[in-house]
């Protein structure tokens, strides 16, 4: 069964360049897009895609305010993939903790942007290792603490918060798994239990998360 997916960004070439890629795939079929932001809410609402490419600077209603329109329709919301022509964002970060699945460079490579669609319709997230430091590095600056997140923490094992260091890292699981020497499935679980006790939607909101309250 195909991956839906529908593409929002006021550049008609980049609509028509990613929809003619994502179309060209066996797996993948592209059912609208959008040259603004209200008009991109406008048709996810009624498509429902699986996947939406949202970029982040649009006329009418930008990327973030669109994002946030989708994403509050919580039994019907789509996977959202943040696209941006630069390495730090405000729009990226806010649009991560309000439950975006991930960010990548506009630039990216072709086979990075179908790699990235098929990531985040599997349910993970997509953080462009590059960008993440980066953006890491801003949002170490100001940490904005939530309230009852020491607690909150403190349900996790030691193994679990080793996890979250990692996967705040921008760590895939393989990676976590070589450097703790466990089995990739042993970490999928303990990822799954992190984001279970600390009450977020996947990797990226964990990635804020551990920022904004100091576990890195």
């Amino acid at each position: 069964m195909s991956i839906t997916v529908f593409i929002a960004d006021d550049q008609a070439m980049v609509r028509q360049g990613f929809g003619a890629l994502l179309a060209a795939q066996s797996d993948i079929s592209v059912i609208g897009d959008a040259a603004d932001g209200a008009a991109a809410v406008a048709g996810i609402r009624r498509l429902r895609p699986e996947v939406v490419l949202m970029d982040v600077r649009m006329p009418k209603m930008d990327g973030l305010t669109a994002a946030r329109a989708v994403l509050a329709d919580t039994a019907t919301a789509p996977k959202v993939l943040m696209l941006t022509t630069f390495d730090i964002d405000d729009y990226v970060y806010e649009a991560l903790r309000i439950g975006a699945s991930g960010f990548m460079l506009k630039d990216a490579p072709a086979d990075e942007l179908v790699r990235a669609v098929r990531v985040v319709a599997a349910g993970d997230a997509l953080l462009a290792p590059s960008v993440t430091r980066r953006l890491i590095a801003e949002v170490t600056g100001r940490r904005r603490p939530q309230p009852g997140a020491a607690v909150v923490l403190s349900h996790l094992t030691a193994r679990e918060r080793e996890v979250l260091e990692q996967v705040a890292e921008g760590k895939s699981n393989a990676e976590i798994a070589t450097a703790l020497f466990v089995a990739e499935q042993t970490v999928k679980t303990h990822v799954s239990n992190v984001l279970a006790k600390l009450g977020l939607r996947d990797r990226a909101q964990a990635v804020v998360f551990a920022y904004e309250n100091g576990v890195r």
